[in-house]
């Protein structure tokens, strides 16, 4: 929030004096947030790290190559988040991955629950087919 804030206060001259801030820092913060909570939430919404792995050993802690292997599958998830069409996307980021309610992702994107309903259930099927392992 506070990076949203200051991006707006160091680039206030472009902003429009006839129009409402509450809608640019809306955007601003969005923005800021986006790739913020794809770094940290991406893992836990995907459940890296979770399984088979823990049911079988007593270390809780994933070893070097689940690690490993783990990155190199939140690097390719990320990359196919970041090739959905930004509608798509910034829908399923606010729900899945920020926990917002349908609800809040709407009002926050301007539009009903139900097309946020829509773009979330589009974004994981273009995800799960583009994921899907051979």
């Amino acid at each position: 929030m506070q990076n949203a804030l200051a991006s707006v206060w160091i680039n206030r001259q472009r902003l429009d004096e006839g129009r409402p801030v509450g809608g640019y820092l809306t955007t601003t913060t969005l923005n800021k947030c986006r790739d913020r909570l794809r770094r940290r939430k991406a893992a836990s919404f995907l459940g890296f790290g979770r399984g088979l792995g823990e049911i079988i050993a007593s270390d809780d802690s994933p070893g070097p190559e689940e690690t490993a292997l783990d990155r190199r599958e939140l690097a390719r998830v990320q990359s196919e988040i970041e090739r959905l069409p930004v509608r798509l996307r910034e829908a399923l980021v606010l729900v899945a991955i920020d926990g917002r309610s349908q609800r809040e992702a709407a009002e926050l994107l301007g539009v009903s629950e139900k097309t946020v309903e829509t773009r979330i259930y589009r974004a994981r099927n273009r995800l799960r087919e583009s994921l899907q392992y051979s």
